[in-house]
């Protein structure tokens, strides 16, 4: 059953990824509904890896930074703290209980001077050209469709200034076609409302975005593979 699973081919002829199958509809209401007890699971399972990737991305004072796809806000609080008072950070995502939670905790933190949310999608990311230093994508690139993808990281260029920096963090096909990896992606197939990310060529996609990769590193999330990459911006 797993082996019937369809893939679609990517344009670099080199990989093959599987079709997001649920609507941008279905996933702000599943990542509403999630928004309750997702720190939880961001705390087991993320938390080491979005770290891990800001301090590779070297965030420094008077920084201005996007984050898309700030889920509750943890790491994009974090970054508030890395740039200091002299600079900005920004979240776009496209749950409105999640920007509802996180905006709670900006107030908790007395930052809502430094951080600026919207209830958005990044394929059209509401912001100036060369508006950002830094981009921060974790866990979140994978959930957009195949053909978005590129489209997602065009609109980063755009906003990026030249010589910016781009953080990803994602599930990754890097490592092979591992027994788990089918697994996973069967799991994806049968129940694309709630396993709705899927391993995705990472490198390869910043890379053909126009990116040059200044870093790149591949782990585990248990069995999972993962990958961190900064790219720069030409």
């Amino acid at each position: 059953m797993i082996s019937s699973i369809s893939k679609i081919k990517s344009k670099d002829n080199c990989s093959n990824i599987l079709p997001v199958l649920r609507s941008k509809e279905e996933a702000k209401e599943t990542y509403d509904k999630i928004s309750k007890f997702y720190d939880y699971t961001e705390e087991i399972f993320e938390k080491k890896y979005i770290n891990m990737a800001i301090r590779y991305l070297d965030i420094k004072k008077g920084d201005v930074v996007l984050e898309i796809g700030f889920g509750t806000g943890n790491a994009l609080i974090k970054i508030a703290e890395y740039v200091g008072e002299s600079g900005h950070a920004y979240g776009i995502d496209i749950s409105p209980k999640m920007v509802e939670k996180t905006n709670i905790k900006i107030k908790n933190k007395l930052l809502q001077d430094r951080i600026k949310l919207t209830v958005g999608d990044a394929l059209r990311l509401p912001y100036s050209d060369s508006k950002f230093s830094v981009v921060f994508i974790s866990f979140t690139l994978e959930l957009f469709d195949t053909p978005e993808i590129p489209m997602v990281l065009k609109e980063v260029n755009r906003v990026l200034k030249k010589g910016g920096r781009l953080g990803v963090v994602s599930l990754s096909k890097e490592n092979g076609n591992s027994l788990f990896l089918r697994l996973y992606e069967w799991a994806h197939i049968k129940f694309p409302k709630y396993i709705d990310c899927r391993p995705i060529f990472v490198c390869n996609s910043i890379e053909g975005a126009g990116f040059n990769i200044l870093f790149k590193k591949k782990t585990k999330i248990f069995l999972a593979p993962i990958e961190i990459v900064i790219g720069l911006r030409k």
